[in-house]
């Protein structure tokens, strides 16, 4: 019975041993045969075993590990993201499947096989760093390209659309769906109060609350750029693209009671699945495609080319596939890699301009000014964001590490006379259109996608959630989101009134 007892016992522990995300630790010793090196500080000096294992009877100000070690533990945290603060990632690269060079002359996307490293990072957009990975939320999709002319960064969501197409509410939006400021906790009368008086937002949170909302896992969810990007060729011809990526391994959701049941166990459900995916070979991978538009197609749209709260048809502009991303390394210290990875919509390349609407322009100056106040002035110098292709000569000099060789004793001003570096001598420089932004209208297409595209039980998983997240919500509340959802369809409205008991009530 013992033996039977102790194999069964090594059984678990050889088990265990597959999981590289939870033994981590024993992954490390075995391939570590003793110490990894001898202890030192970070100024380099070693430190003698006395000092690392006790302080009792001694001098503290003399201990120089323990001086060090008290004072770096108040200061190794750094402020959280505002938005999309829990996130997992990873490494690995883009392969040039098909040339669209007719279109676009980004050097990264010009030739059948060409591979560029990237850095991918997914994350929840509402909640805490400590927040489940399975509660109902969008998600981000960020990619940063490291290509030979600097980075680009796709800035996207897993949803094809943006919650709203003018920026001044998007600060609005983000305190209503936090943690109320007197009670420290989210609250559902402030997240559906700013979601039904601004009702643009109802056609994106139609797929969160639909089988969008929580992923399978990371691999499995698809990422959209959301802009409608300006780019150019080289003959210097304007042509307008949409990223889509598509996990090769298919669209995968969670259903909401499963969902619950995994998050009381493993709130890191979806961190660890990737992490453990890739460490154990099942590296996941998305099929990169873009819609085009013409110059002529954006005249015949006019301002819903450009509206991120609105779906550009795949039958009239379908998806040119342009390549592969596949990740295949995770990251060797999370906070190095992933914590400290930062995104800028601004980052573009030549031959992709940016896109031309508010909320891009916004998103250039936010995230610009986030990473300024999480990572400081030259965070681009921290070794993950560095565009590592390149090499990089500004006239910035200074400011808190990390600042590297500080551009050594190249002049710091321009012009100048010293022969410090110059611009480029493209002429004429490319600039983005100008567009006429409307207020616009999504209930034709939130209508579109609860009536023809949503299947039946679909339909009623979205009725549910809707009825599960409104029922702690005050009663005027309900009725408004309930007007607002017969507005986009009046079985739906009708349906979540019944599921809230309100059909006797409503007036």
């Amino acid at each position: 019975m013992f033996l039977l007892l102790l194999l069964t016992s090594v059984a678990a522990v050889d088990k265990d041993l597959g999981d590289p995300a939870t033994n981590q630790l024993l992954y490390f010793k075995e391939r570590t045969p003793g110490p990894a090196a001898l202890l030192t500080t970070s100024a380099g000096s070693s430190v003698p075993y006395c000092e690392a294992t006790s302080t009792l009877n001694t001098r503290l100000m003399n201990n120089a590990f323990f001086m060090e070690s008290i004072t770096h533990s108040n200061r190794e945290r750094i402020p959280e993201r505002n938005v999309h603060a829990k996130g997992a990632g990873a490494f690995g690269y883009f392969e040039v499947t098909h040339d669209i060079s007719r279109i676009c002359k980004a050097d990264f996307l010009n030739q059948v096989g060409k591979k560029t490293p990237v850095a991918v990072r997914f994350s929840l957009t509402t909640g805490d760093r400590g927040t489940s990975d399975l509660i109902r939320d969008s998600r981000g999709f960020s990619v940063k390209f490291y290509t030979k002319d600097g980075n680009f960064d796709i800035v996207g969501l897993n949803t094809p659309i943006n919650i709203c197409r003018d920026p001044l509410q998007f600060p609005t939006l983000t305190h209503a769906s936090k943690r109320n400021p007197a009670t420290n906790i989210f609250d559902p009368n402030a997240f559906w109060d700013i979601i039904t008086l601004l009702p643009q937002a109802l056609f994106m949170y139609l797929y969160i609350f639909a089988d969008r909302g929580i992923p399978a896992s990371y691999c499995n969810m698809p990422g959209f750029g959301i802009h409608t990007y300006q780019v150019e060729n080289e003959r210097g011809n304007t042509h307008f693209v949409r990223f889509h990526f598509m996990p090769d391994a298919g669209i995968k959701n969670m259903f909401s009671e499963e969902a619950r049941n995994i998050s009381s166990w493993d709130p890191d459900y979806l961190t660890r699945n990737l992490y453990k995916s890739i460490a154990c070979g099942d590296f996941p991978s998305w099929t990169v495609s873009v819609q085009i538009l013409t110059e002529s197609d954006v005249k015949k749209a006019g301002p819903e080319a450009f509206d991120v709260t609105r779906v550009i048809s795949l039958k009239k502009h379908p998806l040119h596939q342009v390549g592969k991303m596949v990740l295949n390394r995770n990251a060797k210290n999370y906070f190095a890699e992933m914590e400290q990875l930062a995104f800028n919509p601004a980052n573009t390349v030549c031959g992709i301009l940016g896109a031309p609407d508010k909320i891009y322009e916004s998103r250039r100056f936010a995230y610009m000014d986030a990473q300024l106040y999480r990572l400081g002035a030259n965070f681009n110098n921290i070794p993950v964001n560095c565009p590592f292709q390149v090499k990089t000569f500004t006239y910035n000099r200074d400011g808190a590490p990390p600042v590297r060789d500080n551009e050594e004793d190249i002049p710091n001003y321009y012009p100048n006379s010293f022969n410090g570096p110059v611009p480029s001598m493209t002429k004429p420089c490319p600039g983005l259109i100008d567009i006429t932004e409307t207020k616009g209208d999504n209930l034709d297409q939130a209508k579109e996608l609860y009536a023809s595209e949503m299947k039946a039980d679909e339909r009623s998983r979205l009725v549910e959630n809707l009825v599960y997240s409104l029922r702690p919500v005050c009663e005027f509340i309900q009725k408004r989101a309930i007007k607002a959802f017969r507005n986009i369809h009046p079985d739906l409205g009708n349906r979540v009134a019944l599921g809230l008991g309100l059909n006797s009530k409503w007036t």
